[in-house]
């Protein structure tokens, strides 16, 4: 059963704690919008999709406490420009991921429009809001798995020689359960092709500075009991080059897709995309629709967020021998103190190094003339 990072019903929401994890399943409950930005801040909920469904449903969850405590106003105006402000707050919390504007601009226009319907209520705009929300975290998954068998076929396709029915894949970060609302963009690949018997064996990275791949990834791995093993950020260059390996691609996720392909994803992306073209071997980033801006037409216009220095000089575990449930984490600086310390969340990915984009429509790859045409994909 693959791992629920996000749970929610009947105005109800709480999600896994992944500053603890690996060592402590918490769940914690979120209530307001402020709850929600505080977890996204701290990256107690990260990845693109994720931070999208956990910020609408937290202010979902805020409008069934309001209804239910009859605290909110009866006048639709006034609930419009509650939820819209309250929108524009959540989307201040991490500004390179598109996916929580994206799913906000979209939010705003379901607001705008029920409060301008004659005879609009308050508990009306409440209403549409909650309906889009959760209806927003139903399609995730479901074009999480689409991702996952579009890109799937494609490996099998593209990256394995012929009369090779196994596949090896490389991925970084973490895109799994713990960065959708289920299921995962890379990582739902690897767990289609594994789902297919199709996998032969899957490596994530460390991903420093922050562990999403040793402490996430590798989590959901073990968790689903997929072939894997981890290797650190520098190995990867080694990893390509061992033939008894035989990486047939690298699979990414997203944060952001600017117009042209150009790709904001986890510090350490673009080091594989070199890597991977170098070595022969397919690079592809899996990203829903929703993680693709047109607005944005190339990667030199993306706002890359920097970290706190911390994340760099110190790291937080167990210690050696620990076996106690509550998890007592201690925290250890493992870098010179006094040391400058430059830390982006994100670095970008040229277009010209990614083989192809899979999203739930299909996997996109460049036409003749070397270019991506994503604008194709929101035509009906």
């Amino acid at each position: 059963m693959t791992l629920q990072a996000i749970k929610y019903r009947g105005g109800v929401l709480a999600i896994l704690d992944q500053l603890q994890l690996p060592y402590v399943e918490q769940y914690i409950d979120i209530k307001t919008s402020e709850q929600a930005w505080h977890a996204i801040k701290t990256m107690q909920v990260r990845g693109a999709p994720a931070i999208a469904i956990v910020a609408a449903l937290a202010l979902a969850s805020e409008l069934h406490l309001l209804i239910s405590n009859e605290g909110l106003s009866s006048d639709a105006d006034e609930v419009r420009v509650f939820i819209i402000e309250k929108l524009q707050y959540l989307v201040s919390s991490r500004p390179t991921a598109v996916n929580l504007g994206d799913a906000a601009r979209k939010l705003e226009l379901v607001v705008s429009q029920s409060a301008s319907q004659a005879g609009a209520t308050g508990h009306g705009v409440a209403a549409s809001f909650i309906k889009a929300s959760e209806a927003m975290l139903v399609k995730d998954v479901q074009d999480n798995k689409q991702i996952g068998e579009n890109g799937a076929r494609w490996i099998m396709l593209n990256a394995v020689v012929p009369g090779q029915s196994e596949a090896t894949v490389l991925t970084h970060c973490n895109t799994g359960s713990l960065a959708t609302s289920g299921y995962g963009t890379a990582l739902g690949v690897i767990r289609s092709l594994a789902s297919m018997n199709s996998l032969r064996h899957a490596y994530c990275t460390e991903t420093r500075p922050y562990n999403q791949g040793s402490r996430l990834t590798a989590f959901e791995l073990v968790h689903d009991c997929i072939p894997s093993t981890l290797i650190t950020d520098s190995m990867s260059a080694a990893l390509l080059a061992n033939s008894k390996a035989g990486v047939n691609a690298i699979v990414v996720g997203a944060d952001r897709v600017a117009a042209n392909g150009d790709t904001a994803n986890k510090i350490g992306t673009y080091g594989l995309a070199v890597l991977a073209r170098y070595h022969g071997v397919k690079f592809l980033v899996a990203a829903p629709l929703t993680t693709i801006d047109l607005s944005t037409k190339s990667g030199n216009d993306i706002v890359i967020e920097e970290r706190p220095a911390d994340e760099v000089t110190k790291i937080k575990g167990p210690c050696e021998g620990d076996t106690s449930k509550g998890g007592n984490l201690e925290t250890v600086r493992i870098a010179a103190e006094g040391i400058n310390v430059w830390n982006p969340a994100f670095d970008i990915t040229p277009a010209t190094l990614i083989d192809g984009i899979i999203t739930e429509k299909g996997v996109m790859e460049k036409t003749a003339d070397g270019q991506f045409h994503l604008e194709g994909l929101f035509e009906d």
